[in-house]
């Protein structure tokens, strides 16, 4: 894509062909969309090429150039901006040689020799902007193209007229050569700035990218280890990992123990501790052991595939604030067009002379930059969300970063949240004499292995055994916990005190067994509170942020946790339904964010402005938040407030700059205080304002 209106360009297309949830990532050139009409995807890929885009494929994604025009993915000479730039600049530079005055009445100044030089540039950039602008004016979308292609043919053709016709009054050569090749310096800065801003999105990318020692085993059962590609591996081979080496593909360890930096994912340095079938995710380091891993997905099923797809999908996203600079975007060409065509004549009215009017005209044309006003949130959000996704923050669209600068409350899960989820059974007691220890044991293990809630994980791994009870039906009732029925036509239930409120007064404990409507033991369980729950709190109360704890568990207990930590309001002994009042009842009060991890926290996180889940959530609760936080990192959602509102304030400084520039530096070119040649200069560095504002967020602080 040429500039980020391009982005915009191809969203309307797809909009107009009927594709749904259109988004177009102008960063990297990625675009997706959903094809509720059916329409084929041949005739999408015609459409985009009569546009001037080529679509390169879903395989070349991560090679794609970043930047501007269809041509960058392609090799050969003046394929991409960079060759076009050098092979111009020796002919403009001896063009611009008359501006010194020992050699202005020289050779260099004859009007066929200006013409030979000025020819190859404007045939080189005629068949670049040219082509583009073309394309884009038959489609009836207009592109910034359209404006450097007229400015340059005037100047041109103005000029070649007065050659054919003997008057060098009308010669304005460099003017023309001056303008593409300055422009295609802007466009060559403007790729590598943009793509600075995809620098922390780019090393995940480029992690994925490693060898892989193999092992396989010969006839006689020999084992055997040689080097493969990433991209060969399959799901099931073995792999063998050493010490100092990055873990290919996502793994399970088979052999061996080791300590694995996962910072990549996680943004947490510390390494972390794996043995015998834990999970090892491609991208970390082992800092130190060896281990045999059988794979357990490979190329777009790993984890670090899905956080970057994630982030892309993300990038294509448009916030609110964005919606004002597409609609100006769109009818700013048209504009600058009759912009120019007044100054022309206006000028011509005024000066009573043709060639400055026409010089102040095409000023007006190739200062003018709808580019800007595309790029300034792309750029800032590129810049947000990789960094977010470098320390183990994911925002699953940009809306959500935006949404940040609003929140005035925090809304806190309790069990896996604030706590660290890791419960170890204290005690339990059995109350019917015809169960022993491993009958109960066996009965509370076969129920709650179906499961995936913090307790019921910890029951399963203290109490797993290798047979099981049979059910004929099981479910998990969200906010009570399990209910079985066996061949028999018993009904087994192991949940909280809200099933055996009508048996028992004792609401002490954690889970309570009931064997056909009749209570049959209790266990106990302990939690710890997360190291950083405290400071998180904090955090919130130093900014003027209330906090609440939501739970369903007992008043009680709840109290206890937001007295140790300073949380401001206790809501406690709540069902999911009453979870998703309260939180709807809290938007309409103020923006709210909530945080939780179970599948009894999945309705509230969809209801909140922002919904955030933890990375060792349950499935549903990660697929509706907003947010998800890596590595159990409650520690990184002060980063994640503060990386929100920081990539608003740059939306806001990028959209100020980008109106201010085009407000100011049109008038200034239609009075005449700006040649085209430096109009050019300033129009081509302009977005690179942009991206170098953009970049500030990868290091400033914003917690």
């Amino acid at each position: 894509m040429d500039c980020a209106t391009c982005a915009l360009t191809i969203n309307k297309y797809l909009n107009k062909e009927g594709a749904k949830d259109v988004k177009v990532n102008f960063a990297t050139g990625a675009v997706s969309f959903e094809n509720n009409s059916n329409l084929a995807v041949d005739k999408i890929t015609k459409g985009l090429a009569d546009l001037g885009y080529t679509v390169a494929g879903e395989a070349s994604h991560h090679d794609h150039a970043h930047g501007h025009n269809h041509e960058n993915s392609k090799t050969g000479f003046l394929k991409n901006n960079a060759q076009r730039f050098w092979f111009c600049l020796p002919f403009t530079l001896i063009l611009m040689l008359h501006m010194i005055p020992a050699l202005h009445h020289s050779w260099i100044m004859q009007p066929y020799v200006q013409l030979a030089l000025s020819l190859p540039v404007y045939i080189v950039g005629i068949s670049f902007f040219g082509v583009s602008a073309w394309k884009s004016i038959r489609n009836g979308m207009l592109n910034m193209n359209v404006l450097i292609a007229i400015g340059a043919t005037a100047a041109f053709v103005y000029s070649l007229y007065g050659t054919l016709t003997g008057q060098d009054a009308y010669i304005f050569y460099e003017t023309a050569a001056t303008v593409i090749t300055l422009v295609f310096l802007g466009n060559f800065i403007e790729e590598k700035a943009v793509d600075s801003t995809q620098a922390q999105l780019k090393k995940l990318s480029e992690s994925q990218v490693v060898m892989a020692n193999m092992i396989a085993y010969d006839n006689e059962h020999n084992e055997n280890v040689f080097p493969v590609e990433t991209s060969s591996l399959r799901t099931g081979d073995l792999i063998l990992i050493k010490s100092g080496e990055q873990v290919p593909t996502d793994c399970k360890i088979l052999w061996g123990d080791v300590s694995v930096n996962e910072a990549i994912i996680t943004g947490e340095s510390a390494p972390v501790q794996k043995g015998y079938k834990q999970e090892l995710i491609g991208g970390s380091v082992v800092t130190d052991g060896t281990v045999k891993a059988q794979v357990t997905a490979v190329g777009k099923d790993t984890v670090l595939a899905g956080i970057i797809n994630m982030v892309q999908e993300a990038q294509g996203e448009k916030p609110p604030v964005q919606q004002m600079a597409d609609k100006i975007s769109a009818i700013f060409i048209p504009v600058v067009l009759g912009i120019a065509a007044i100054t022309l004549a206006a000028n011509w009215i005024i000066l009573k002379e043709f060639t400055p009017a026409l010089m102040r005209a095409i000023a007006v044309l190739v200062i003018a930059c709808p580019c800007a006003m595309g790029l300034a949130t792309p750029a800032a959000i590129a810049v947000g969300l990789g960094r977010g996704a470098r320390n183990g923050i994911l925002f699953r669209n940009a809306t959500s970063l935006e949404n940040f600068k609003n929140i005035k409350q925090v809304v806190f899960d309790k069990t896996g949240t604030l706590t660290t989820g890791q419960f170890a059974i204290t005690d339990y007691t059995i109350l019917d004499n015809r169960i022993d220890e491993p009958a109960f044991q066996l009965l509370v293990y076969s129920m709650e292995k179906y499961s995936n809630h913090p307790i019921a994980k910890a029951l399963i791994k203290e109490w797993k055994t290798k047979g099981e009870i049979r059910w004929q039906k099981v479910e998990e009732i969200k906010g009570e916990g399990m209910r079985a029925l066996d061949k028999a036509g018993n009904e087994y239930r192991a949940g909280s005190y809200k099933i055996a409120a009508h048996l028992t007064k004792d609401d002490s404990h954690n889970i309570y067994v009931l064997e056909n409507n009749t209570l049959i033991g209790y266990i106990n369980v302990a939690d710890e509170l997360r190291p950083e729950a405290k400071q998180v709190v904090s955090y919130f109360h130093n900014r003027g942020i209330k906090t609440v704890l939501l739970s369903g568990d007992k008043q009680s207990k709840a109290q206890h946790i937001a007295n140790t930590l300073g949380i401001d309001e206790v809501i406690a002994e709540k069902t999911p339904e009453q979870k998703l009042q309260i939180i709807a009842q809290k938007n309409a009060e103020t923006p709210t964010a909530m945080v939780g991890d179970g599948i009894n926290d999945a309705p509230a996180l969809a209801k909140a402005t922002i919904g955030i889940s933890m990375s060792d959530a349950s499935q549903i609760a990660m697929q509706t938040a907003q947010v998800v936080l890596m590595n159990h990192g409650l520690k990184n959602l002060p980063m994640a407030l503060g990386l929100g509102r920081h990539t608003y304030k740059t939306i806001k400084e990028n959209l100020f700059w980008a109106f201010s520039y085009n407000i100011i530096a049109i008038p200034i070119a239609a009075l005449g205080f700006l040649t085209p040649s430096f109009g050019a200069l300033i129009m081509a560095f302009s977005d690179v304002v942009l991206a170098a504002n953009s970049s500030r967020l990868l290091v400033k602080k914003v917690d």
